[in-house]
């Protein structure tokens, strides 16, 4: 059974290997070195630790399957991990809609994130619920200490009208 709920502080130490975990996995193909994974475990520990009232969180069972935050509680999704063991078993798209409904309910009209490029599986996953890219650029990763292909992706919930021309005429 799938069970979201905010994050509390006593999580801090789960997110953060599950965040780990997750990043390790969608990294794998360009190569990370030991030094930019104790990075990124320093990052998902200080985040977890520090932002923890910006993350909600999906488990199933008594387990953690997996986490996401709007850092800024607006309209960008910041983070969204979950544990390789338990993707492609709904536990993402459940999680996803919570947050969505979340960004929905603060009235915001679109939802927003970034991924490196070649995170196939995660920009698959976000244009199967409806994203799609709203950019795409080279940027330095500061976690990965390196360019990366950097991808941005938006969902819009808002639909505007079209077919008319001026103001009702």
């Amino acid at each position: 059974m799938i069970h979201i709920r905010p994050a509390r502080e006593t999580d801090a130490a789960e997110l953060a290997a599950i965040g780990l975990r997750a990043w390790a996995t969608a990294t794998a193909m360009i190569g990370v070195t030991e030094p930019l994974n104790e990075n990124a475990r320093m990052a998902f520990t200080d985040f977890a630790q520090s932002a923890w009232q910006s993350i909600t969180l999906v488990e199933t069972g008594e387990a953690i399957a997996g986490w996401a935050a709007r850092e800024n509680y607006d309209d960008t999704i910041s983070d969204f991990w979950i544990d390789p063991i338990y993707q492609r078993q709904g536990i993402g798209t459940a999680l996803l809609a919570d947050i969505e409904r979340q960004i929905v309910e603060r009235n915001f009209p679109s939802a927003q994130l970034e991924s490196h490029a070649q995170n196939e599986q995660a920009v698959s996953f976000f244009r199967k619920h409806g994203y799609g890219v709203s950019w795409f650029s080279m940027k330095y990763s500061e976690r990965l200490d390196r360019e990366v292909q950097s991808i941005g992706l938006q969902k819009e919930f808002v639909v505007m009208e079209t077919g008319g021309y001026g103001f009702g005429f």
